[in-house]
């Protein structure tokens, strides 16, 4: 009987039940898609940051040593230690192996540009394969880490040695073009160079001349060495726990260390790095780091307030229809309670209708939500949107709570119907 009575409301509503359905699939569709974003998000804004350069630098203990401590720079800007050019591929080594992105070394000296102007010279890979200590290979070079540079001409490749990429501010100071040849001098070593392109980098960088590091490693006279190794990895968000191992890794428990070993933070990631590249000191650079955690969370937070948003606004829809509907049907409900109703099975009956017709409306929401995501990370990410398991749970109980509170102020409205009033026209 009780069901019957739930069909034959439902059919008699059908067109409310309909917009009350349809205001529950647009409000999980929105909470579904944002939610799944949300749990997504985060590789995703990683690997978009990423593309706009490094968060870890390199360098060998000493020269670590002087800028914390003395605040010094080599005034040549060769140290009297290096980092091994041959070690570099254990970086993909580590544990996180797989969210370190690029990676690019660096060897940084004063040379004397043209016989008079003294810059700065860097030796890189530009777009390296290097074989990797697992038996794969990968490409990588600071072509793929700086890709945002404005080139006139062309990169340099690390197989010609004959060629230079100019910063543009040095280029205009000495009225270097593509194709001209420059001359360099480091001590007795003399080097003629061919410029490749002219780069625009949108930063000091500008004032510098890139080689491949082969080049530079012939005119210090040295082999199998850089300066610095500049990083890009995938990183979650600081919080209290990485940053007590920043400051020192023998404080934590085993629980602790155990925790933050096996979680991408970039204080985490740096300390493996350290393991596995011989007297170095990897160090995030804070300014990087703490943007991409700043930003990650802002992006998350606001689409954790689009959900709860959407919710309320659902909500607030269910609360309007339903109250309307019970007011249609008061006279209905002052009939039941004048043959001996109670306010429970009334209420009951009233919550299994809309709740049924919840679980319609949100069952097509969430689908539609999923399609929704995939659209999102389409056209902001350029990838899918991974579906997430726990949501659709989540999404269950968020339908179940959104449909129960908007039916609140009905319910209040139906306990205070009396059939005396109702069926004498004392209310409508």
């Amino acid at each position: 009987m009780f069901w019957r009575m739930v069909k034959g409301a439902i059919l008699r509503q059908k067109g409310k039940m309909m917009m009350i359905a349809v205001t529950i699939a647009l409000g999980t569709s929105l909470a579904t898609s944002m939610l799944n974003v949300m749990l997504d998000v985060g590789d995703k804004v990683n690997k978009e940051l990423k593309t706009y350069g490094a968060n870890i630098n390199v360098v060998p203990k000493e020269a670590s040593l002087l800028r914390d401590l003395y605040g010094m720079e080599e005034e040549n800007g060769i140290g009297s230690q290096y980092l091994s050019e041959s070690e570099l591929g254990k970086i993909k080594t580590i544990f996180w192996a797989f969210n370190i992105v690029d990676f690019a070394p660096y060897l940084e000296m004063k040379v004397s540009l043209n016989g008079g102007t003294s810059v700065k010279l860097t030796g890189t890979w530009f777009d390296n394969t290097l074989e990797l200590p697992t038996g794969e290979s990968l490409t990588t070079g600071m072509k793929r880490m700086k890709n945002w540079w404005e080139v006139s001409g062309e990169w340099g490749k690390d197989n010609d040695q004959e060629t230079a990429m100019v910063g543009i501010t040095i280029a205009n100071g000495n009225h270097i073009a593509v194709g001209d040849i420059i001359t360099v001098k480091y001590g007795t070593a003399i080097k003629k160079l061919t410029v490749s392109g002219i780069f625009d980098a949108g930063s000091n960088e500008n004032e510098q001349i890139f080689v491949t590091l082969k080049t530079a490693q012939g005119l210090i006279g040295k082999e199998n060495i850089v300066s610095r190794v500049e990083v890009s990895a995938l990183t979650t968000p600081d919080n209290e726990l990485s940053r007590r191992a920043a400051q020192n890794p023998k404080s934590l428990s085993i629980k602790e260390w155990e925790t933050w070993y096996c979680t991408a933070y970039v204080s985490a990631i740096c300390y493996q790095i350290d393991e596995v590249i011989s007297n170095s000191i990897a160090k995030p650079i804070r300014q990087v780091a703490e943007s991409e955690g700043a930003i990650l969370e802002k992006t998350q937070l606001l689409m954790l307030l689009i959900t709860i948003l959407s919710l309320i606004g659902a909500a607030l829809g269910i609360s309007n229809l339903v109250t309307a509907s019970v007011m249609e049907r008061s006279t209905e409900i002052g009939l039941f309670k004048a043959v001996g109703a109670h306010n429970m099975p009334i209420t009951r009956l009233v919550l299994t209708e809309i709740l049924i017709t919840g679980i319609i409306g949100g069952a097509v929401g969430y689908f539609a939500g999923l399609g929704f995501a995939q659209i999102i990370g389409q056209s902001v990410f350029d990838s899918a949107i991974d579906i997430k398991p726990m949501v659709l749970p989540l999404v269950g109980v968020l339908v179940f709570i959104v449909t129960l509170v908007g039916s609140i102020p009905s319910i209040r409205l139906l306990l205070h119907l009396h059939p005396a009033e109702v069926l004498h026209g004392g209310r409508t």
